[in-house]
């Protein structure tokens, strides 16, 4: 079991969780295209961030496998939404978890992803006790790559065609950290 002492603070982010108050500044990105271009659903319509919001709403703690934290990530300076984070909690047996994230696209490349997902790793691993976290994405979305390698996450597999999404067949690569290589960094 894990329940997060919130918020969780880095060098310019605060990570919460969600809130009522969240749903247009988080509707402000899942109703994007380019923001849903990578991932398993099209753009939202506002009911559809509503109802996906009140999910995020609810996932603040971790009581077994299958469950996840969902957190907002909010610039410390001035408050805004600049997109959210999970921790997914996939094997209680192998002690397997899953990171993951979103950005408005305002936000990209600053490095908020990065220091946004790092504190996840420290809580999936120092905390949860997880053996392995991965991290999922389209072979396309190169700018999440690089995130995953920045926090010192290796490639392990690039699974060609495996999924058909949105009409399409699409490729995944597979990044991964074992937790005695987080603990030796």
């Amino acid at each position: 079991m894990l329940t997060p002492t919130y918020p969780i603070t880095t060098p310019r982010l605060t990570l919460r969780p969600f809130t009522p108050d969240d749903l247009h500044d988080l509707h402000a990105y899942e109703s994007l295209p380019d923001v849903a271009r990578y991932l398993y659903w099209e753009p939202r319509d506002l009911d559809t961030t509503r109802a996906f919001l009140d999910k995020k709403i609810a996932r603040t703690t971790l009581h077994d496998e299958g469950e996840a934290l969902d957190i907002a990530i909010t610039l410390t300076d001035t408050g805004e939404l600049a997109g959210n984070c999970v921790l997914i909690w996939t094997s209680k047996q192998h002690r397997q978890g899953e990171i993951g994230y979103v950005l408005h696209p305002r936000f990209h490349g600053h490095g908020y992803a990065a220091e946004a997902t790092r504190p996840l790793l420290a809580l999936g691993f120092d905390d949860l006790g997880l053996h392995r976290i991965v991290g999922r994405l389209d072979a396309r979305n190169h700018a999440s790559a690089r995130v995953l390698e920045k926090l010192g996450m290796r490639r392990e597999a690039h699974l060609i065609d495996n999924e058909y999404v949105k009409g399409q067949w699409a490729s995944e690569l597979v990044y991964a950290l074992l937790a005695r290589e987080w603990h030796h960094r």
